[in-house]
């Protein structure tokens, strides 16, 4: 959301039903390494997602399909779908949008993890796109730029802005 990559014409807030947004995926490559992995946002299923929808050019289209496969889909952790999204225009309007869902049968598939267990996840995420740390709260700053909140992500950017540390678990 807060780094297209990409030219486009236009920017709309936008709605998808039956997906969600989480830290479900290890990142092996922008965000970690197989040794250390981060811990990257994933739309998995089940609930909805606010977020930014993108218009392209006719003429960029194909350019812009070509750099988000090869920056999503490093590892194949996604399945690339069409999905019918809801852009915040007057009026609303519903059209079909490229998406990134996570393949839960992936092996950087994480599923819903504790909360200590993301925070570790992200402090020592870093790979070829820069620190797990950073992706995580710029996401938050876009997210609140646009009017919204994500309960999960916020309570995770809180103590990672706090320094906080998992407390080990008891034996």
């Amino acid at each position: 959301m807060w780094q297209p990559g990409f030219p486009y014409l236009e920017r709309l807030p936008a709605r998808l039903i039956g997906l969600h947004r989480g830290l479900c995926v290890y990142s092996f490559v922008h965000r970690g390494t197989p040794e250390k992995p981060g811990l990257v946002l994933g739309l998995d299923r089940g609930g909805a997602c606010r977020g930014i929808a993108y218009q392209v050019a006719a003429a960029e289209r194909d350019a812009t399909i070509s750099y988000l496969r090869a920056r999503e889909q490093v590892t194949s952790v996604y399945l690339e779908t069409m999905r019918r999204v809801t852009l915040a225009a007057t009026p609303p309007r519903d059209v079909m949008a490229l998406t990134y869902v996570v393949d839960r049968g992936h092996v950087q598939y994480a599923g819903r993890l504790a909360l200590d267990r993301q925070v570790e996840l992200v402090r020592q995420g870093h790979g070829r796109s820069g620190a797990n740390l950073d992706y995580v709260l710029s996401t938050v700053s876009e997210i609140e730029a646009q009017g919204c909140h994500d309960s999960g992500l916020h309570a995770i950017a809180t103590r990672l802005k706090a320094g906080a540390h998992p407390q080990p678990a008891e034996q």
